[in-house]
C-alpha cells in the first residue's frame, strides 16, 4: 500500500528554489534555474517541453536519482538532500516506481522475473511476488509473454514490462520517462487507461516526462519546461482529461 503523504496534509514532493548545474568539458550547463514545484497526492502530471528544457532533470530530482546543486527537495515533508545513500535508496524503493525510456530490464530474467524483482528486493515472499507480478503483466496485456526474456520481446512489449514493474509495489508515486513513446495507438490507450484507473482507485500519483500528445490530452495537469524554468503550469479542461479515458470519471 502507498505509504507517503496522507491527503490534505503535506505535499508528496516539494522542490524549493532548486538549481542543477552540470559541467560538460569546460562549459557549465545550467539545467534547472531556481525551480519551485509541488506534487500533491493523487496527481496525474505531464512535464513537457523540447529536448534540453530540463524536464528529465526535474524528474530525476523528484525521484532522488540525482541531487540538486542548490535548493531543497522534500519527500513527504522530509528534506532528502542530507539522507545517506542507503536511506535514499530505501525511501525510493519503497515509495517510487520508475519507467525508464531505455526500459532498464535485466536481460537474463524473464518478463515475470523482471516484474517480481522489486518485490523480492523488498523481502516479499516468492509466491506473493509471483501473484502480484502476474496480475500487473495481465493488466498491460502480456499474460502470454511472462516467460519471455527481453530479447524476445518487441520494444513496445518491453515498455509494458517496465510499466508493470513500476506498478507492482503499489508505489505512492510513479515517475515515467516517455511511457507511451514506443507503443502503437491501441496499446498506448490501454496503458493510459490503466494508469488513470490506478490513479483514481489507488491514489497513486503519476509524473510523466513526455512529448506524446495522446498522454498530454489525458493528464490532469500540464507543466511546460522552457530553458530550465517552468514556463506554464495548467489544468486542462475536464473534457480534455477524459477524452482518451472514455468513461473514466
Amino acid at each position: 500500500m502507498n505509504t507517503l503523504s496522507k491527503i490534505g496534509m503535506v505535499p508528496l514532493v516539494e522542490l524549493r528554489r532548486v538549481t542543477k548545474r552540470y559541467q560538460i568539458g569546460e562549459k557549465p550547463v545550467i539545467a534547472l534555474k531556481g525551480i519551485d514545484f509541488v506534487i500533491q497526492p493523487r496527481e496525474f502530471v505531464a512535464i513537457w517541453g523540447p529536448s534540453g528544457s530540463g524536464k528529465s532533470t526535474l524528474c530525476n530530482l523528484i525521484g532522488m536519482l540525482d541531487s540538486p546543486t542548490t535548493g531543497n527537495v522534500l519527500i513527504d515533508g522530509e528534506e532528502v538532500n542530507g539522507l545517506t545513500d542507503n536511506a535514499r535508496s530505501e525511501l525510493r524503493n519503497r515509495n517510487i516506481g520508475f519507467v525508464f525510456q531505455s526500459f532498464n530490464l535485466v536481460p537474463v530474467l524473464s518478463a515475470l522475473e523482471n516484474v517480481m524483482l522489486p518485490l523480492q528486493i523488498s523481502g516479499a515472499p516468492v509466491a506473493e511476488a509471483r501473484e502480484r507480478a502476474l496480475q500487473r503483466l495481465a493488466e498491460v496485456g502480456l499474460e502470454e509473454h511472462v516467460a519471455h526474456r527481453p530479447a524476445k520481446l518487441s520494444g513496445g512489449q518491453q515498455q509494458r514490462v517496465a510499466i508493470a514493474r513500476a506498478l507492482v509495489t503499489d508505489p505512492a508515486l510513479v515517475i515515467a520517462d516517455e511511457p507511451t513513446a514506443n507503443l502503437d495507438s491501441g496499446n498506448a490507450r490501454r496503458i493510459i487507461e490503466l494508469m488513470l484507473k490506478i490513479n483514481s482507485r489507488q491514489g497513486t500519483a503519476f509524473v510523466f516526462s513526455t512529448h506524446d500528445q495522446r498522454l498530454l490530452e489525458s493528464v490532469k495537469r500540464r507543466v511546460q519546461m522552457e530553458d530550465g524554468v517552468i514556463g506554464s503550469d495548467s489544468m486542462p479542461p475536464r473534457s480534455a482529461q477524459t477524452r482518451i479515458a472514455g468513461t473514466h470519471p
